[in-house]
């Protein structure tokens, strides 16, 4: 009898925990959805400062000056200003082997030649959970080197994204600040930020490492950029309002707290293979540009704010097509 009170009272906190559990995801879907509402000004689209990560291939050998002069016709007609070329990862202990990008420095040629104007940072980072151990400072020391030696090819400045950087991290900030001696034009990709209180713990328990940043952290690192990525996908909702949504939020609160002297980007999936069926139907340039337009309509006009599409290589002709009618 005991035994059996025991096992209903269980089933009941049982219960009772799946009921509050789906309420709090209903309160979050309905905020997301209230965020993705009304119309975007006019004036809300791109000013000219957009970004593109591009892949490996530019770099290592397998993509040719007849390769950038095709991208070239492609990019002339948009806003894109940035270009992020993956250039490492490095290795375990911070060093990059330059026999990683032996094309570099003829792809930073070609792009002057075909593509004067646009600026060109090498897109360095590595797994931080488990390979790459940045609280250490002979590792530190090894990215730094690594650093001064592939700005020699040319580039005009470095593109960190190291994941998953946790909140409040100060050997990343360090290492921002060190970085500064070898590049004029610093960048970052960061996590989202904290969309409403609480969630950033929650995520955290559920995942063992920091999904969301804090709106300090945030700001500590923006200070020591020139230009920040929040990388807005992989948001985990299965609509494509409440995507639009969520990027409406991170853009709202990112515009509130990176300086007018600094340039934000908004990460928009040019991808389709988000490992969840799901995120393909509703994660998309054209609701992340929708949600940026809905973000900048409320802030007021901004010069240094655009999309960053993610990434070359398996951005379909869809995905061009939303960034050109969608953010244009």
């Amino acid at each position: 009898m005991i035994a059996r009170t025991v096992i209903r009272r269980g089933l009941r906190l049982i219960a009772l925990a799946l009921a509050v559990l789906v309420a709090l995801a209903g309160l979050l879907a309905a905020a997301l959805r209230l965020q993705f509402t009304g119309a975007p000004a006019a004036w809300a689209k791109s000013t000219g400062n957009d970004a593109l990560w591009l892949g490996h291939a530019w770099v290592d050998g397998r993509r040719t000056e007849r390769d950038l002069e095709q991208l070239a016709v492609r990019l002339r007609a948009t806003g894109i200003k940035d270009l992020y070329v993956h250039s490492g990862p490095f290795e375990a202990d911070g060093r990059l082997d330059p026999d990683k990008y032996p094309n570099a420095g003829n792809f930073v040629q070609w792009v002057r030649k075909h593509l004067p104007g646009l600026r060109v940072s090498a897109w360095l980072g590595q797994k931080v959970d488990g390979t790459l151990d940045l609280d250490d400072p002979r590792s530190r020391t090894n990215v730094l080197t690594s650093v001064a030696a592939i700005m020699n090819q040319g580039f005009d400045g470095i593109h960190y994204n190291f994941e998953p950087i946790g909140d409040g991290d100060t050997e990343f900030l360090e290492l921002l600040e060190q970085t500064r001696r070898h590049t004029r034009l610093l960048s970052t990709s960061t996590p989202q930020l904290e969309p409403y209180w609480g969630l950033r713990l929650a995520a955290r328990a559920a995942l063992g490492h920091d999904k969301y940043w804090s709106q300090g952290y945030f700001q500590e690192v923006a200070a020591r950029v020139d230009q920040v990525a929040v990388m807005t996908y992989d948001s985990f909702t299965p609509l494509q309002s409440l995507y639009g949504g969520h990027v409406a939020r991170q853009a709202r609160l990112a515009l509130d707290l990176v300086p007018q002297d600094k340039t934000l980007y908004i990460g928009a999936p040019a991808y389709h293979d988000h490992g969840v069926p799901w995120l393909d139907g509703a994660e998309s340039v054209a609701m992340a540009a929708e949600g940026a337009r809905l973000a900048l309509t409320g802030h007021g006009r901004r010069e240094r704010f655009g999309l960053a599409l993610y990434v070359d290589f398996a951005a379909t002709e869809e995905d061009w097509h939303e960034y050109m009618t969608r953010w244009h």
